[in-house]
Order: C-alpha cells, then structure tokens, then sequence
C-alpha cells in the first residue's frame, strides 16, 4: 500500500480558472441568451443578403444589435446591406462601428478593411 499523499501545492503562474474549472464563472459555462438570440438573427439577416433582400437584412440587424450592440459582425453585414442598396455613406458608418469592435479579431479585421476599401472604391467611381 502507498503512503497517503499530501495535495500538491498549485502552481503560482497558473491562472485560476485552469486551477480549478468548477469555480468559473456563470458567464464562462452559459451562453448569453441575447448573444445567442443576436447570432441567430445575424445568421437569418446573411441568408437574406445572400438573397438579395437587404432591407428586410436591415430590419433583422437591427434587432441583433439592439440584442448584443457589441456584436460588430452585426455591424459589417450592416454594412453590406447598405453597400447592396448603393448607401455608401450609411456603409461606411456600419463598416467603421465594425472596425472598432473587431480589432482585436485578426480574420474580421482583414474583412472589414476589404469592405472599406469596396466602399471606398465605389465612392470614388
């Protein structure tokens, strides 16, 4: 039989949550309902763009960011809609709220400064 064993002590450099998962916080384990909720509209406002239909796009979009304003995926199909209705200058607003809650997303940062340059592009013709 071995000795019983003393609980080894935890690492300093450890952050606490890979210390120990079961005191996460709720945010952490739970989705956000109004998150999820945005999501799905996004997904149905998508659908909608890839229809051809960006006013009723606009309309779905609008509730997601009413849901999760942080959202700025929400934003750039915004943007999008107002580019297929040949608004520019609301496309450009759309694109720069994109830009400033996805900076810190390395593949949304490419897409977003490729629609700007789009939207630019079609402001200079």
């Amino acid at each position: 039989m071995l000795p019983p064993t003393s609980p080894s002590p935890e690492p300093k450099d450890v952050p606490a949550v890979v210390k120990k998962p079961e005191e996460a916080p709720p945010s952490a384990t739970k989705p956000n309902p109004r998150a999820v909720a945005a999501l799905q509209l996004r997904e149905q406002a998508r659908a909608l763009l890839l229809k051809n239909q960006p006013d009723d796009a606009i309309r779905v979009l609008e509730q997601a960011v009413n849901l999760n304003p942080t959202g700025g995926q929400n934003y750039y199909y915004l943007s999008e809609a107002w580019i297929m209705k040949g608004n520019l200058g609301q496309a450009r607003e759309y694109n720069t709220l994109a830009a400033s809650y996805l900076r810190d997303d390395p593949e949304w940062r490419v897409r977003v400064q490729e629609q700007r340059e789009r939207i630019e592009e079609r402001r200079a013709r």
